[in-house]
């Protein structure tokens, strides 16, 4: 859990139809339509999913894609799913390999914390309405998540950046593989 925040300010569902502090007209907003609720975020994340990313950097206007898979398979140290996503970055017209990884640690009520792969904790998450809202500080930094689950295969990211050093959005389109 972040500790920018106490845990239940981090717990409160947003307004749906709330505007974000960061709008820009020119980033289309993710797709709209009705919540998926999951009552187990490790049950519902595990196994291999496409990645589909857009990075917008606010401050220059210039705009990435990556292009991946994400793997939630078990920790080989246990207790916890590894979250493996690996692809390409093209950004300024050159591609760029790239991969993060990070531990998902179950909680008995369905939710789960975030971990960096180093141990730090990211933020925690709970998908049982459909959709959560993160807050993760990071140095001077800001990052504003959002969750939502569109299906049993599909769910969105949206993380939006502000602060001295970054002013970013970047949307993610996860769809599960049945490869």
């Amino acid at each position: 859990m972040s500790s920018a925040q106490p845990a239940d300010a981090e717990r409160q569902a947003p307004d749906p139809h709330e505007e974000g502090p960061h709008e820009d007209p020119h980033v289309a907003a993710p797709h709209q339509g009705p919540l998926h609720p999951i009552p187990d975020v490790a049950g519902y994340l595990l196994g291999r999913w496409s990645i589909e990313r857009t990075v917008h950097d606010l401050r220059t206007g210039t705009e990435g894609r990556f292009h991946g898979t994400a793997d939630f398979r078990p920790d080989p140290a246990g207790g916890a799913l590894l979250h493996v996503e690996e692809g390409e970055l093209t950004w300024d017209g050159t591609a760029y390999p790239a991969s993060r990884t990070l531990r998902l640690r179950p909680r008995p009520d369905g939710g789960a914390e975030i971990d960096f792969a180093d141990g730090r904790p990211f933020h925690d998450l709970d998908l049982t309405t459909g959709r959560w809202t993160p807050v993760h500080p990071c140095a001077e930094d800001r990052y504003e998540g959002t969750f939502t689950v569109r299906s049993p295969d599909e769910w969105h990211l949206e993380w939006r950046v502000t602060g001295p050093a970054k002013r970013q959005l970047l949307r993610t389109v996860y769809r599960r593989r049945t490869d």
